[in-house]
């Protein structure tokens, strides 16, 4: 059973690393820190565990074939996985719906949402069925 859950998520074993690093980032920084320094803390790891990134991805926003904004994600990893993090104990609506835009308009079909908590990191899986 547990195999046949396995094959069903979208990059588990990408998936699994990025959410390691973010609780060995979590359990090294402890909770209220600024947004900032999870960034570069999670950076280092990435780096250290020799996946590719990119940090703030510039993705525009059309409207009739013009730029009428600028959205930016936080990470993307191996040009696959969306990571957005955020500071909070809660996941909220915005958030989710955020990312599930940057996913919309990128094509791309995992994001990983973290809220690096006064108690504890919770990370929600974000898929995007469209693509």
């Amino acid at each position: 059973m547990q195999n046949l859950i396995k094959r069903e998520l979208i990059y588990p074993e990408l998936s699994y690393q990025i959410v390691g690093i973010l609780f060995e980032v979590y359990n090294q920084l402890a909770p209220e820190h600024h947004e900032k320094y999870y960034q570069r803390a999670i950076a280092t790891e990435l780096k250290r565990c020799n996946l590719s990134f990119k940090e703030q991805v510039f993705i525009p926003l059309y409207f009739k074939k013009k730029i009428i904004g600028r959205q930016y994600l936080d990470f993307l990893i191996e040009d696959k996985v969306i990571l957005e993090i955020k500071k909070g104990d809660r996941f909220s609506k915005r958030n989710i719906e955020q990312i599930s835009e940057y996913l919309k308009v990128s094509g791309l079909k995992l994001g990983i949402l973290a809220n690096f908590g006064s108690k504890e990191l919770k990370f929600k899986r974000v898929v995007n069925l469209n693509s």
